[in-house]
């Protein structure tokens, strides 16, 4: 097989700037590949698309430049591309579509059928064949580069030569030596013209045009005729010669559109008596003489004609469209006097918004009539044109204000096969004895004169699936009984207040802004979903619904507590899943009783006061905004989280889950009874329950005995006798007492024995011994994390708590006021044997090898002391926080001196520490230290900063006495620096 890689050779290998023989016949322009001279330029159809100039100069350099062409450039193709073009148009080209093509690309001597073809004269119909497509290997590109491997050579230096060096190598005169070596070893690269013919199918006419650019053959394969059986030149600025000369390039084209041409009659002209296959036709923008609609009789294939926004003849005169073959005719915003149609074939007419009076059909097929928008059609012109076809399915006459009841009876008789009736904004008809049997889709917006009475015509259309009764401002009740209905619509129904409906088939029901609907009656087997928002006066609804799922009731503010009775177990909806119930302000107690609800929200019930769920399979509840709330049931549901904290007037609550995790009333201050059984709870928050006493506590971790996080933060009525419960909860790790009004807390030490976190926030009745077990007795070993802020204890307390307590891994004493000097320092004898900072290979601190008895493991990581306003000094030498890695003392207005030494700090905020003065810093893996807001001075800052080796970030705003042009020093001092945070303007 030759193989040969389509590129395009400059003058010395072509003779032409185009990369075409001059004795060649150009494909598509048939000029013999010359180029016209100005004064008589040839037509080049690209023009049309791409809209450059014709025949000149500049036309010759826009079609270069748009495949990127000149004179002696090649064009290196890359078949990548142009799957990938095709691909991103397409969607997904590497799926069924490409396992269906060939690219036939093998190393042999014998010729396939695209290269026996370039070797034909270049006269020949090269796309006359029918495309052929085989199957294709999903590993062409793998394939692909194989062969082309094989056709280069290895250099001497055993790299590998690039078939586009291959290509381009020349000797020493200059000369191209890479083709030569191509034709010696007789092998080609080739796209096969069936390949061609696949990818080019996907590209519009534009694209074509390029794709022409590129070579002979690409330019041969985008002139098939396949291509080109449609002319759209929509909008384009074409000539009466230019158009011939596409006619006589495509005779066989089926479908022309001249829509927004400029003179689209003799365009039409030369269409219908030029192309003999011609099967649609599109114009529009312009004015069609009568000789045109003469000419159509000549063109015998026309099935569809299409005609939009023209004037028809001079405007004054009768238009005849006569055709024997005419299957659709569209005359869509015309301007005419008078309209003819004699089609004894056609099935679909459309005159919308045409301005004719008058109207003569001889249409004996016609199955789809539309006469929307035409109002100056009299209600005799409507009729006479209706009962002309016996045939009729589907009509519109929406907008036709003439039409009346009278028409509408004579259209019922005439065409018995009437299905889709639109007689929207026709405000005369009021459907008075008019009987549609097989009627299947009635829309009827806007009908002033449609009322409750016109239910009895609607009833007679057994066979109705759609009814749309919009805006009919007089309608006050809908009562039908329609086996096959499936769609209704009723929005802006001014004065709508029943509505009663009995379908077996009803699946949407769309009622909207109908202010007085109070009643809704509604028996379906297919209805699932069922939105009834913003019905003010709803007051009463009853639903026969077996297969309804979702109910949407929002705002319907007139609801009463009997609508639970709708959708509990016996109302009717038996398989209902969710429920929403929001901003029903009316609802006061809601009780409901289901097997299948798996979601309820009552949001914005203001008004709710008791709520009562027996529901064991719902999963979501959503009580936001029942503010009144004040007794609560949940016995049993599915329930597996439940916050109930935004209800805080609850007294009384009674939970029973045995799905529930998760369990949140804080905020619920009146609380004082509560049952609660939910065997799987591992978290429990009652922060603020003041009334929740001791038994309530003892029963619930009698009932729940896998809590593991319990936070009881301002509950001050729990005492001892509710703390030493705990021992139930034997995975207990972490325990909130905030807030409260302890004094022992032997409790915890004994019932809690894992716990892991304790949170003692202002606690300010604790003694300073209460903690003596925590450092003395070994009590609580797992405890890690300890919280005192804002509590009382002593100085001295602290100080035992920090230096005996090791195994704390986080420490937060923020704003104790009994909290002095921080200074962990050794004695200047210790201070003088402190070695360097290392590791030992066993992971261990020098430190510790130094001292194992000296000093005990600290193996605190995070210590918070914001806030503290008697600390002045603080001294962190590096045996003692070695394993400090965040240090918070912002807020201490007294501190002065900082001089910490500390291998693993991480973080360090000394910010708003306006007394801070100096600062000595041992940090080597400080990577953020902020001092926003203090005194110190630019050259304490480039000290500290010096020996922390890995700083990143630096806050100094609002230091008065840090200026921005020092910010240079500071990086200087400290290279590592990333990020400067300082005012732009001195304090």
């Amino acid at each position: 097989m030759r193989i040969w890689c389509c590129f395009c050779f400059g003058e010395e290998e072509e003779d032409n700037s185009r990369g075409y023989k001059k004795n060649m016949r150009d494909p598509i322009l048939g000029n013999n590949g010359e180029e016209s001279p100005d004064e008589n330029p040839a037509f080049d159809w690209r023009a049309i698309f791409d809209g450059v100039d014709v025949g000149g100069a500049g036309a010759s350099r826009s079609r270069a430049d748009n495949v990127g062409v000149r004179r002696n450039e090649e064009i290196d193709f890359d078949i990548n591309w142009l799957l990938s073009d095709v691909e991103a148009r397409n969607g997904n080209y590497s799926g069924e579509r490409m396992l269906n093509v060939n690219l036939n690309l093998g190393l042999s001597e014998e010729a396939s059928s695209s290269s026996t073809v370039q070797k034909e004269d270049p006269d020949r119909d090269s796309c006359s064949k029918r495309p052929k497509v085989n199957s294709f290997s999903l590993d062409w590109d793998n394939h692909l580069l194989q062969e082309t491997s094989y056709l280069c050579p290895m250099n001497e230096g055993g790299g590998d030569v690039s078939l586009s060096n291959f290509l381009d190598a020349t000797d020493d005169k200059g000369k191209d030596i890479g083709i030569s070596k191509m034709e010696d070893l007789d092998v080609r690269m080739d796209l096969t013209d069936d390949l061609l013919h696949m990818v080019f199918s996907f590209l519009d006419h534009i694209d074509l045009c390029r794709a022409a650019s590129v070579c002979r053959q690409w330019r041969a394969a985008s002139s098939h005729e396949d291509f080109w059986r449609y002319l759209n030149f929509e909008n384009k600025q074409i000539s009466s010669d230019q158009f011939e000369d596409m006619c006589r390039r495509y005779p066989n084209a089926t479908a022309v559109n001249l829509y927004g041409t400029l003179n689209i009659h003799p365009l039409a002209m030369k269409a219908v008596s030029s192309l003999r296959n011609l099967e649609a036709l599109t114009l529009g923008r312009g004015q069609l003489g009568e000789t045109f609609f003469q000419a159509l009789t000549d063109c015998h294939m026309l099935k569809s004609l299409t005609v939009n926004d023209a004037t028809l003849g001079n405007g004054i005169q009768e238009i005849p469209i006569y055709h024997d073959r005419l299957r659709l005719l569209q005359l869509v915003k015309c301007r005419v006097l008078r309209v003819s149609v004699r089609c004894p074939q056609l099935e679909t007419l459309s005159l919308k918004r045409s301005s004719m009076p008058h109207a003569v059909l001889n249409c004996p097929l016609l199955h789809d009539l539309d006469i929307a928008s035409c109002h100056k059609l009299s209600d005799a012109a409507i009729r006479s044109a209706a009962t002309a076809c016996p045939l009729l399915e589907s009509l519109d006459m929406s907008n036709c204000s003439c039409v009346s009841d009278e028409t509408l009876r004579e259209i019922a008789q005439t065409c018995a096969s009437l299905r889709v009736l639109d007689a929207s904004y026709c405000p005369n008809i009021s459907l008075e004895s008019v009987r549609l049997v097989m009627l299947t889709v009635l829309k009827l917006h806007s009908c002033e004169g449609i009322t409750s009475a016109s239910m009895a015509a609607i009833a007679h259309s057994y066979m109705l699936e759609v009814l749309e009764l919009d805006n009919c401002s007089l309608l006050t009740s809908v009562s039908l009984d329609l086996p096959r209905l499936q769609n209704i619509r009723l929005v802006h129904c001014r004065k709508f207040i029943d509505l009663n409906l009995h379908s077996g088939m009803l699946s949407s029901i769309t009622v909207s802004n109908c202010p007085l609907l109070q009643r809704i009656n509604i028996t379906s087997s297919a209805l699932k979903k069922l939105v009834l928002q913003k019905q003010e006066s709803l007051t009463t609804i009853i639903l026969q619904c077996p297969n309804l799922l979702e109910v949407d009731l929002t705002e319907c503010e007139s609801l009463t507590n009997s609508i639970c009775e709708v959708f509990g177990d016996g109302g009717g909806c038996p398989v209902l899943k969710s429920l929403i119930l929001d901003n029903c302000e009316s609802l006061t107690a809601v009780a409901f009783c289901s097997t299948s609800l798996v979601s309820l929200s009552l949001a914005g019930c203001r008004a709710l006061i008791s709520l009562q769920l027996r529901c064991s399979y719902l999963e979501q509840v959503s009580l936001d905004g029942c503010d009144h709330l004040e007794i609560a049931s949940f016995s049993p549901v599915g329930l597996r989280s439940l916050n109930l904290g935004i209800c805080p007037k609850m007294s009384v609550l009674n939970i029973e889950a045995p799905q529930m995790a998760s369990l949140e009333l804080k905020g619920c201050g009146v609380l004082s009874e509560a049952s609660i059984n939910c065997p799987l709870l591992t978290s429990f928050d009652a922060s603020f329950c003041s009334q929740l006493k001791d038994d309530c506590l003892s029963a619930t971790t009698s009932s729940c005995p896998l809590i593991e996080s319990l936070v009881l933060m301002s509950c001050p009525s729990v005492g001892c006798d509710g703390l030493l419960s705990l021992h139930s909860l034997p995975n207990l790790t972490y325990l909130d007492l905030s807030y409260t009004f302890l004094v022992n807390l032997q409790p915890v030490y004994e019932s809690c024995l894992r716990l892991k976190v304790l949170k003692l926030q202002a606690c300010k009745y604790l003694t300073d011994t209460s903690l003596e077990p925590l450092y003395k007795e070994n009590a609580l070993p797992a405890l890690c994390e300890l919280d005192l802020s804002y509590g009382t204890l002593c100085q001295s307390a602290i100080e035992e708590l920090l230096a005996c307590c090791t195994h704390l891994t986080h420490v937060s004493l923020n704003g104790c006021v009994n909290m002095h000097d921080l200074n962990w320092g050794f004695t200047g004898d210790q201070l003088s044997r402190i070695p360097s900072v290392g590791i030992a290979p066993h992971g261990s601190s020098l430190v510790e090898q130094h001292f194992p008895n000296e000093q005990p493991k600290r193996l605190l990581e995070n210590l918070n002391c914001v806030g503290c306003p008697n600390i002045k000094k603080v001294v962190i030498p590096m045996a003692q926080g070695f394993l400090l890695s965040s240090l918070n003392l912002s807020l201490s207005a007294n501190l002065k001196e900082v001089d910490i030494a500390c291998y693993n700090l991480c973080f360090l905020n000394l910010s708003n520490c306006c007394s801070l003065e100096s600062l000595q810093l041992e940090c080597p893996r400080l990577s953020s230290l902020f001092l926003q807001s203090c005194n110190i001075d630019e050259e304490a800052v480039e000290a500290a900063i010096s020996r922390c080796t890995m700083l990143e970030t630096l806050d100094v705003r609002f230091c008065p006495k840090i200026c921005p042009p020092s910010m240079g020093r500071l990086r200087a001092a400290c290279p590592s620096l990333k990020r400067i945070f300082s005012s732009l303007v001195p304090s």
